[in-house]
């Protein structure tokens, strides 16, 4: 056993010095980090070997940007003097500076083994160890923390807190009721002891016994000062215990404080269904003015009596001209077509009695207007874009200065396939109202899509600081991460990989802080005595990326790097291979021309397609660096192309995985992510993790997809040529063969089906059961065409075609995404949905 390292002779300072170094711990706790620099570099001209000056001076030059040479300075101290829990402290401090969490816990921990009762690091440690999520080592530090500062509440509820999110909550709530038998009994009671009631209340409710919840609530009616929440949770534990009629009270007396609460209408319509329409005729006549009473039986109701209800609600919203009518029908149309024919005939004739006989009751001037725009809303819905075109046109005409007519008519045309058409009506909109900031990014978002990236950059920068050195910087500062998709997606379309894929890390790097922005909140909650809602803080940070936004780019991000290592295992194509050969055949300053030609024209190509009129947009503003005295300059992004992404070095279907990994945890039934899973590990020639998750993907889907097999085709091809290489371990070999059989038809294991005839067949199944669509056949006929079977390949398409009155813009033989649809007298190109998801990429 190597001897324990002596205490360092040198550590103990003249009277002095050690006055100046105990100054320079107040100046740390003060944040005047400069004073303390400089009273730390007073000691160490005298001592300059002292460890722990030193890193009290590295952790001040942490705070003033000096990194390096704070790591350096700590290393120096921390090596002068290892036994001194001052030392791992600041070490700790600066590894949880740096955000790296496990080497600041190990610090803390070392720091413990010189001072076991330093209520400071003890208390560091917990915040580190429930960030973390080690739920056992937290519950160690808050209780030595208990142990050593029992008369503090904190300490009490920080420790139950501990042993609640370990699972332990009888231990907590004994905890919670030592501590509350420890209080003066009196007629006043603050915040934080009422806070703590309805937490405890919240764990005996979570241990399932309602009962006793209950009876605790009802207990502490008069101790718990949030009367509304005590109200709402008395109601909650009533309807799970089965006192239907005793909740329904409760509920009534909530919906007089709020009767457009979705939420306890909600409750009541569930739980006393079969009385609903007397309970609602009752509820109607008591708050006439709910808009939310008036649609919630809409749901539940259909034929006359729907037709007469939803008159009413029609006429009532068309008269107040609310333009959030259609969008809270919108539920209706998707779940019963007859309610909507019914919505459809009814507003067709208040628009036919307006026209022709004026006879609409208490008609204003501008209700025909919202008439015509909530028809071309359900035209729109319906996919029937030369009549919605129609009615948004005549609603124009009658109002030419409302900024909703315009997005609308903008949405008609992106639905329809016209991004151009789509972008300068909704701009023309945008110009109407320049304080709106919801239709500007609105314009931004549609510029984006049409692939006007740097116009789209100059007008989303009309809401950011005037002053700012980077006006795109501050989107990235206010985490606006629609904004970072949006644009990843149409780098994406514009063949741009490596500024896609900056835009979607920056987003992972959103979600990683927003994660991190939880740290401050460990010591807050407990002492302000939110504790309900720091729990549940918690709970959503463990499943903050199960976020739609994050699921995207994540899938996004996965497509994305495959797409690269396809391109890279494909090689150039001939025509790259002919501007290489002939660039070695130019001298260099022929070479030099050629770039520079080549730049000028995607420049003048970019701008171009930026500004379709060939003009600036009027009121938007040039991106340029800061050139007034004193404000800082932007920061230097060297990489502005995201080159480095994209570098053959990378390990592009690792990173792919990296991106999937999360989604995969934390989104179980993402049928698309388990899709792709599987195909990256194929490449991967991860068949074991390539097989589970095609099981998962199959679970998700009970019926024939498209999406699946073409996977399972991926997998088969891939696993039989590594079988027939010997690169597959034979324990490998033994589970996968076991599993197969859960796959694939016994006819294409046997061998008395080849693949081509497995496709013919799904493909014939498919047909039958009307679960083809164009999406599904593209996808079949690439893999047939693959196989080089374009006989077959062709008669599915021409086959869709027919049902689908579907044609593609450069004929079925390139496979491209963009079709065209024929309405009428009018032609709109479309995009099949989620093509480069099907195919990755390839076309």
């Amino acid at each position: 056993m190597a001897p324990v390292a002596p205490v360092p002779t040198n550590r103990e300072l003249p009277s002095k010095e050690s006055a100046i170094f105990k100054s320079i711990l107040k100046f740390y706790e003060h944040k005047q980090y400069r004073k303390g620099l400089k009273n730390a570099e007073q000691i160490l001209k005298k001592f300059p070997e002292h460890g722990e000056t030193l890193v009290m001076k590295g952790l001040f030059l942490s705070h003033v940007d000096r990194k390096e040479e704070a790591h350096e300075f700590i290393k120096k101290g921390l090596k002068n003097d290892l036994r001194s829990h001052i030392c791992w402290h600041v070490y700790g401090l600066l590894h949880r500076g740096d955000k790296n969490y496990d080497e600041a816990i190990k610090c803390y921990i070392n720091a413990l083994k010189f001072d076991k009762e330093n209520v400071q690091i003890i208390r560091d440690l917990s915040l580190l160890q429930i960030q973390m999520r080690n739920y056992e080592g937290f519950v160690d530090s808050r209780y030595q923390l208990f142990k050593l500062r029992a008369a503090q509440r904190m300490n009490w509820v920080s420790l139950a807190i501990a042993y609640h999110l370990l699972g332990k909550l009888d231990t907590a709530e004994k905890i919670l009721t030592s501590f509350e038998e420890t209080l003066k009994d009196g007629n006043t009671f603050d915040f934080e002891q009422s806070e703590m009631m309805l937490y405890r209340n919240m764990i005996i409710e979570e241990t399932g016994d309602f009962q006793r919840a209950l009876d605790d609530l009802e207990a502490n009616e008069k101790k718990i000062l949030d009367k509304l929440t005590y109200r709402e949770i008395n109601a909650r534990l009533l309807v799970k215990l089965g006192r239907i009629s005793d909740a329904e009270q409760v509920y009534r007396g909530l919906l007089k404080l709020n009767p457009d609460c979705t939420a306890y209408l909600k409750e009541i319509t569930e739980e006393v269904l079969p009385k609903w329409l007397e309970l609602h005729a009752e509820l109607a006549s008591q708050y006439p003015r709910s808009a939310v009473i008036a649609r919630v039986p809409l749901a539940h109701i259909s034929g006359d009596d729907f037709k007469s209800k939803v008159d009413v609600v029609l006429r009532s919203n068309l008269r107040k001209g609310v333009p959030s009518l259609f969008v809270s029908l919108k539920d209706i149309y998707r779940a019963s077509p007859e309610k909507a024919q019914i919505i459809e005939d009814l507003v067709l004739s208040y628009l036919e009695s307006m026209e022709e006989r004026n006879s609409f009751p208490l008609q204003f001037p501008t209700t025909v207007m919202w008439v015509l725009y909530f028809l071309a809303q359900h035209f729109d819905l319906k996919r029937n874009p030369t009549r919605a075109l129609e009615y948004i046109n005549r609603a124009i005409e009658h109002t030419p200065t409302l900024v909703e007519l315009y997005m609308m008519k903008a949405r008609i045309y992106k639905h329809a396939g016209d991004l151009d058409e789509a972008v300068t009506t909704i701009n023309f909109g945008r110009e109407l109202d320049l304080q709106d900031r919801f239709i500007n990014s609105k314009c931004t978002k549609y510029m984006l899509r049409a692939g006007q990236v740097e116009r789209a950059e100059q007008t989303i920068t009309l809401f950011t600081k005037a002053e700012s050195p980077d006006p795109l910087g501050d989107l990235v500062d206010m985490q606006c991460i629609w904004f970072a998709y949006e644009s990843a997606s149409a780098y994406n379309r514009a063949k741009r990989y490596g500024r896609a894929l900056k835009h979607l890390h920056q987003i992972d790097r959103h979600f990683s802080d927003i994660y991190d922005d939880q740290f401050d909140f460990h010591s807050y909650s407990p002492r302000k005595g939110t504790l309900r809602s720091y729990v549940e803080l918690v709970r959503l940070e463990d499943r903050l990326r199960d976020q739609p936004f994050y699921t995207r780019a994540a899938l996004s991000a996965a497509k994305l790097y495959v797409k690269l290592w396809e391109l890279k295992e494909a090689g150039p194509s001939e025509a790259e291979k002919k501007a290489q050969e002939d660039a070695q055949n130019l001298s260099s300053s022929e070479l030099k021309k050629a770039q520079r030609k080549a730049r000028k024209a995607e420049l003048q190509a970019a701008e171009k397609s930026n500004t379709p009129s060939g003009t600036p947009d009027k009121n938007a503003q040039t991106i340029q660096p800061a050139q007034k005295k004193g404000v800082q300059a932007a920061p230097v992004d060297e990489d502005p192309e995201g080159n480095k992404l994209t570098d053959p070095s990378v390990d592009y279907l690792n990173e792919a995985r990296k991106f999937l990994k999360p989604v995969n945890d934390m989104s179980p039934l993402n049928f698309e992510a388990w899709i792709l899973s599987a195909l990256v590990n194929v490449k991967r020639s991860k068949f074991i993790l390539a097989i589970r998750a095609l099981l998962r993907a199959k679970a998700l889907s009970p019926q024939p997809d498209a999406q699946v097999l073409r996977a399972e085709l991926s997998f088969y091809k891939a696993y039989k040529a590594a079988i027939a290489n010997s690169s597959v371990s034979p324990a490998v070999v033994e589970v996968i063969e076991s599993t197969l059989p859960e796959i694939y038809p016994s006819s294409l294991l046997s061998g008395s089906t080849d693949v081509p005839g497995h496709i013919r067949e799904f493909w014939k199944q498919s047909v039958a059961a009307g679960r083809d669509s164009p999406r599904a056949a593209v996808i079949v006929a690439k893999e047939l065409k693959l196989i080089e079977d374009e006989a077959a390949a062709k008669k599915i398409l021409d086959a869709e075609e027919k049902k689908w009155v579907l044609q593609p813009a450069g004929g079925w033989d390139t496979l491209k995404s963009t079709v065209e649809l024929q309405v009428g007298s009018s032609t709109f190109v479309y995009e099949l949905s989620n093509f480069s998801s099907c195919l990755l990429g390839g076309s």
